[in-house]
């Protein structure tokens, strides 16, 4: 693949845009979790319409990881490091529970070795392999912390505010889970993975193929993994452009 055009750093309206696109997808999350988790009920209906429910806030799921993960380039408010800290801690929050500090370090580790052994993301010992390289990609980012964050949560949702837990565990917990492997999948396993294809340079990723809207669906343009490597300071709705 041939290194892409240069295209400026910071686009007209670029926080605006960000900001906008990021709180329809905050807001569109927090309206189906709150429905589902606390109002869903179930009847013969409700089993149609719950797996539709559950496929669309996986992907609402993934766009916040990619709402904090633009936050951790600073290309979700370019030029405003506190308000990218305070929005991409909001949005992995809502994620998992996860802390936007450590993540932000482990994906600049990713960046600074992309597909090596110094890479967090990566797994050195069975490059191509799924299973592995996605337990192994799991617990390095769930551990025990996140696990009792988790634990006091889903404590204050059912012994507080009154959630039924079959309606946390299809309604959270499963698109959570779901949006984690949709993740890897589409924007750490594929890029990455070794084949017997070479990759195009030091930045040892690759891009799909995918056209504009599955490129969206799959995992808000994160899939176009070499553009982003060799630009990172683009967010994920430039490259839907590249």
């Amino acid at each position: 693949m041939s290194a892409v055009s240069p295209a400026p750093r910071i686009v007209p309206n670029q926080t605006l845009i960000g900001l906008t696109l990021a709180g329809m997808i905050v807001t569109a999350w927090l309206v189906l979790h709150i429905y589902g988790v606390y109002f869903h009920r179930w009847t013969a209906w409700s089993f149609v319409v719950a797996p539709l429910i559950v496929a669309i806030q996986t992907w609402l799921s993934v766009g916040l990881f990619i709402v904090a993960h633009d936050a951790m380039h600073g290309s979700l408010a370019p030029g405003r490091p506190r308000l990218n800290v305070a929005l991409g801690s909001l949005a992995l929050g809502l994620y998992a529970g996860f802390r936007f500090t450590p993540l932000r370090t482990a994906h600049h580790a990713h960046h600074a070795a992309p597909g090596t052994a110094d890479d967090p993301d990566f797994h050195a010992d069975a490059p191509r392999a799924f299973l592995a390289w996605f337990h192994g990609f799991f617990r390095t980012y769930f551990g025990w912390r996140e696990l009792a964050v988790l634990t006091v949560l889903v404590f204050i949702a059912v012994f507080v505010l009154g959630a039924q837990v079959p309606n946390l565990l299809v309604f959270w917990a499963a698109p959570a889970l779901l949006s984690a492997l949709q993740l890897f999948t589409f924007g750490t396993w594929l890029p990455h993975r070794h084949t017997d294809d070479a990759f195009p340079d030091h930045h040892n990723a690759r891009s799909s193929p995918f056209g504009p809207i599955l490129s969206l669906l799959t995992c808000f343009h994160f899939g176009r993994h070499h553009e982003h490597h060799l630009t990172p300071w683009m967010p994920w709705w430039r490259l839907s452009r590249r």
